[in-house]
Order: C-alpha cells, then structure tokens, then sequence
C-alpha cells in the first residue's frame, strides 16, 4: 500500500472518512472483478481543477464514461488555456455587493474563491468553437457538445494557449481516450448561451447542429446496453443535479419504458455530496430511495460522503490508483 492509501487506511476510520475508504476499496473491487466505473460531475469540478487527479484516473483506465453538466466540460478547456489569468479571492465570504459590482467590471466571473477570465478564457474558446459550429452549419453536420470540444482540442488549435500542463486537463484524457461523454442540459452553460446568441443573429442557420439531451440519453442507452451484459457498471457520483439525475435513469427507462427485461441495474453507487437528507431533495436522499425506482438493488454496494467533494474525490482517486 502506497503513502496516500496507506495514511488514509490508517486515520480514516469512522463516519464520513470511514465511508470514503469503504467506497474507495469496493471501488477498486469493482474494477478487479471486471467491472466499468460511470463517474458524474456537478457543481465546479473543473474550475476546482479536479483534472489534477481525474485525469490520470482516466488514462489508467479507472474511469470508463462520464455524464458532466455543460459548466463542467467548458470549464476544464477555460483553465487549460487561461489558467494564468484566473484570480483567485481568498476572502470571498468577505466581499460585498460591491466589491462583487467590481469584479465584474474586470470581467471576472466568480466561482466560489475563483474567478474566470471573460477574455482570455471564455471569449478565446468562444473563437475556437464557433469556427467548429458554423464549418458543421454550413456542412448540414451535427456533433454533440462534448465531439465538438474533441474537434478542437485534436485540431491543435487551442495548443499554444495551453496554460497548463495538458496532463493535468481531464478533457484531454478524456480525448485521447475518445471517452463517451454525456453533457445533459448543455443549453444551462456559458457556451450554450452564446451558442443561443448565434443562432439569433443568423450566424448559425439550424438551431440543431449541436446535438442535446434526448439524443444524449438515446447515445446513452445504446452504450449501457453494450455494455452491461459483459462488465458490471458501476456509478460514481460527484455532487447531485442533472450529471447525476440524468444518467442514473437509463436503467429505469430501459428496463420500464423500452419494456427489456434483461438489464443489470447499476453494480456499484457512490455519492459525494453537501446536499442535507431532507423532504423531497432528490440529491440528497439516501441511495435506498433509488432502489423504488429500479436503479439500484438491494445488493448493489452503496455509500454516501457527506462532504467537500474537492477534498474526498482526489483522496478515493489516490487510493483507486495505489497511491
């Protein structure tokens, strides 16, 4: 056992870190025993830089699909390329109406204790894409969001803003694997926003070049069927909302709605999460609930950390990998 696994394995020994080990070590069970591993991310996991450990997770082969919100893909590609341009607000509990009426004049948009660049990050990536988008319009194509992110960051474009080392970019990896990447609700993103303004002014002739959410879930059903029959899936769950929500129904609906009466249910739950146990928070309840909905079963092994997931997802990463 390495430093990292070896202290946690150590310390960690009730509530909330008891939980992170015990998911850790039947996650690394679940991949011995042949299975795949669906990881969601909520919240601003990019923007947390959580690519510093993701991403090699990904190249190890630890990691098998990923379901994001659209914030959480751009994000990733924002830091890649303007990470030296991003400030940082320690004090961010601090600041007033304001001192937040200033930022925005810098054209920084917060995050938490982070603030994005508008110009070296958004607006750089907004160039690159919207050549993608209207080469596709013109060309009658259409690609899902995360296939256009592939297009560019295969084109070599973007390479000389590259801020950071492009290890440390779970895009990347996710690219160089050609990893199937599921963006629900992509429209709710800085670069669907401005996809919409396109579209409006007449710059993008069909609304529909960017493919979106119910030919996500059809892409969707298709690989969990593909799969499932020869690896046990497991899902790994970071934050709650539509990253989560989204794809933890592919099994319901498969097995209820496309009437196939065959489909394993999800082999592995785990869900880091803030979210209170309370009336009906679908994000926080408890993973029992989602047995009533045909997602889980009884046996399938399942854990909650309630906690920052910026500091318990890098920790089960470290522990998964032999750290």
């Amino acid at each position: 056992m390495a430093e990292i696994s070896r202290f946690v394995h150590h310390h960690f020994r009730h509530f909330n870190s008891a939980a992170l080990v015990d998911a850790a070590d039947a996650y690394g069970r679940h991949l011995d025993a042949g299975g795949l591993m669906f990881m969601t991310l909520a919240g601003a996991m990019s923007t947390g830089e959580l690519g510093l450990s993701l991403a090699e997770m990904i190249r190890r082969g630890k990691v098998h699909a990923i379901c994001c919100t659209g914030a959480n893909l751009e994000e990733d590609v924002f830091n890649l390329v303007a990470h030296d341009h991003y400030v940082r607000i320690p004090h961010y509990r601090h600041l007033t109406a304001a001192d937040e009426e200033a930022l925005l004049a810098r054209h920084l948009n917060r995050v938490t204790d982070t603030c994005i660049p508008e110009e070296e990050a958004i607006r750089r990536i907004e160039h690159a894409v919207l050549d993608e988008w209207t080469r596709a319009d013109k060309g009658g194509e259409r690609y899902f969001p995360h296939e256009f992110f592939y297009r560019i960051l295969r084109s070599g474009v973007l390479k000389q803003h590259y801020q950071i080392d492009p290890k440390d970019s779970w895009l990347l990896a996710a690219c160089e694997k050609n990893l199937p990447i599921f963006v629900p609700g992509w429209e709710d993103s800085t670069l669907g926003n401005i996809y919409s303004s396109h579209v409006i002014t007449g710059d993008i002739k069909n609304v529909h070049t960017v493919r979106t959410g119910i030919e996500y879930m059809i892409e969707l059903a298709r690989w969990y069927q593909s799969e499932c029959h020869q690896h046990s899936i497991g899902f790994f769950q970071i934050g709650g909302g539509i990253a989560g929500d989204f794809p933890i129904c592919v099994v319901p609906m498969i097995e209820q709605d496309l009437q196939i009466r065959d489909i394993p249910r999800w082999g592995y739950f785990c869900q880091i999460s803030d979210s209170t146990t309370s009336y009906g928070s679908y994000s926080g309840a408890v993973p029992n609930e989602k047995i009533t909905w045909g997602k889980l079963s009884a046996d399938t092994p399942k854990f909650i950390i309630e906690s920052d997931a910026t500091i318990v997802a890098p920790l089960i990463f470290a522990c998964v990998m032999g750290e």
